[in-house]
């Protein structure tokens, strides 16, 4: 049994609704970034019903959290599959980034204090230390961790929530098109951000964040794989 299934049998049954869907949730997600889970595989609700002892409605609901997310498709007749980003849909996802991380990017720099500062540079740290230590999934989260934490110091919640939806889905995109052991970016950029933003410089700040954004859409390699199908049991039960 993995890690992953393990913890979230753990949970009580009556908790289905809330913790243990929770971590059925994060499961699922991690095995779509980490790539066990390929684009285009199918997701069948009987068979994650039965691998993580759940109903078939308690699997539903996560798949449309999924969904929402845009890192599972659902299509009628045909069900859930792990949704495969194309060089189009990689290019809105980056072109909304441009426009809304970007812009965000003064008010950050008139809200942010010293904890703040501290608090981005320790997640930023944590990002290069997943990098060099070979754990492309955790770093690839803890990236889009960084960029939704920036966000949310602008002050807006509801853009804020939008960028989370939006890292979401470039985690799917780098996981898929990136390069092993690389962001897409140089191991410094966050940290050089954080320095114009502390500094109060927001239009510095908006304008490496631009920079910054462009230079991980660059370095995709959008070669599209052939659907297969996938072990469930391998996969969360192995």
């Amino acid at each position: 049994m993995s890690d992953a299934q393990a913890t979230a049998k753990r949970v009580a049954p009556e908790k289905e609704g809330d913790e243990r869907h929770d971590a059925i949730y994060r499961a699922v997600s991690d095995a779509i970034v980490e790539q066990r889970l390929k684009p285009g595989a199918r997701l069948r609700e009987d068979a994650l019903a039965d691998v993580f002892s759940i109903s078939r409605t308690g699997i539903r609901k996560i798949l449309q959290r999924l969904a929402l997310e845009q890192l599972v498709t659902l299509t009628p007749r045909r069900g859930a599959s792990v949704t495969r980003p194309t060089a189009d849909e990689a290019k809105d996802v980056f072109d909304a980034r441009q426009l809304v991380e970007c812009g965000l990017m003064p008010d950050v720099a008139k809200r942010i204090g010293e904890k703040e500062a501290a608090e981005l540079r320790e997640m930023a740290r944590e990002e290069r230390h997943a990098l060099r230590s070979g754990q492309q999934s955790t770093a690839i989260r803890l990236s889009a961790d960084f960029h939704v934490r920036l966000a949310q110091l602008s002050g807006n919640a509801t853009l804020a929530e939008f960028v989370e939806r939006l890292c979401s889905r470039s985690s799917l995109i780098l996981a898929v098109y990136g390069h092993r052991g690389h962001l897409g970016c140089e191991s410094h950029d966050h940290d050089d951000l954080i320095g114009y933003l502390e500094s109060g410089n927001g239009e510095r700040a908006k304008a490496f964040m631009s920079r910054h954004l462009k230079a991980i859409e660059a370095s995709l390699s959008m070669v599209e794989e052939e659907e297969s199908a996938p072990d469930l049991q391998q996969i969360f039960g192995g």
